[in-house]
């Protein structure tokens, strides 16, 4: 009893790590939760007694697990791998409102580089993906992740390399200070209001890309790149600024469209050395529906 004790105590120190590491996986909170949780499961089957570093062996079975699971999802998809390359996909967003601070939450989000990152990795391949997540955020040996991936360190070492060379191309780190982010944000706002033009181009990267996730059963993908355009798009629908709210988006600074109580967009920006470097839009209003609100408000 007092070793099972010892193991579950010793899990649950361990689980928002794995969490944070499923949910870079698999772009989805809750699924992040079901590989914990069936990591736990694989744990207490296991003779803890065999396991020399608790840590690498339950990172290792989480990237496992959730290898599976976006091998699965690939598997599932319909219609031709080229075009579902194609379309933008956000992960899962947790949005809080701009002064929030939950520190359970900011545990997931601990070493997080934003939403743009979640973007690009869905371009990688499930063993890509691993490995990058594995190695380049959470510093894990090569030998630990060819494990999971089943294949040799060398192997394992080229498929992050692949990754890491992808990535490198999209502006994803956002400046750590989290008040430049904000008012970098707010000065996008303040030029949609007014429909100033200048003002908004300013503020924008002259590489800016920004990109919409419409939702899986919209073919009509978004991807928009220069300040110009980027600001020519943004001030189309500045008729809408006035009902954006500022929020945290996986815990950077962001702005969530609210109309009478129901959420119409979610913008995530990517703010780097005083400008936006990326601007990520859900407006899938399906999975907009899914997430709560109630916090944003009051």
């Amino acid at each position: 009893m007092v070793r099972n004790d010892l193991l579950t105590e010793q899990f649950e120190a361990q689980r928002p790590r794995l969490r944070a590491v499923a949910y870079r996986m698999l772009g989805s909170f809750s699924e992040a939760d079901d590989a914990v949780q069936e990591a736990w499961l694989r744990l207490s089957r296991q003779d803890a007694t065999t396991i020399e570093n608790l840590a690498g062996w339950l990172s290792t079975v989480v990237g496992r697990i959730c290898l599976d699971f976006l091998r699965s999802r690939g598997a599932q998809r319909e219609g031709p791998l080229e075009a579902a390359e194609e379309r933008i996909r956000l992960p899962e967003l947790m949005l809080r409102r701009a002064d929030a601070a939950d520190p359970e939450e900011q545990a997931i989000l601990a070493d997080s580089v934003g939403v743009a990152l979640l973007v690009v990795l869905e371009t990688l391949s499930p063993a890509e993906r691993l490995a990058f997540v594995l190695h380049d955020v959470f510093a894990l040996p090569f030998e630990e992740i060819a494990e999971a991936v089943g294949k040799s360190p060398e192997a394992t070492r080229q498929l992050a390399s692949r990754a890491r060379r992808k990535v490198q191309g999209v502006a994803t780190v956002p400046d750590p200070d989290l008040a430049k982010q904000r008012a970098v944000v707010a000065a996008f706002h303040a030029a949609s209001l007014t429909g100033d033009f200048d003002a908004m181009v300013a503020v924008l990267d002259p590489e800016v890309e920004l990109r919409v996730d419409q939702g899986a059963f919209n073919a009509n993908t978004q991807r928009i790149q220069g300040a110009a355009n980027v600001a020519s798009q943004a001030l189309m629908f500045s008729q809408f600024a006035r009902f954006e709210v500022p929020v945290l988006v996986n815990g950077v600074a962001g702005l969530a469209t609210v109309v009478d109580g129901r959420l119409f967009s979610v913008l995530a920006f990517t703010v780097s050395g005083g400008t936006v470097k990326g601007i990520d839009i859900l407006a899938d209003l399906e999975r907009l529906g899914r997430i709560d609100i109630s916090q944003l408000t009051g």
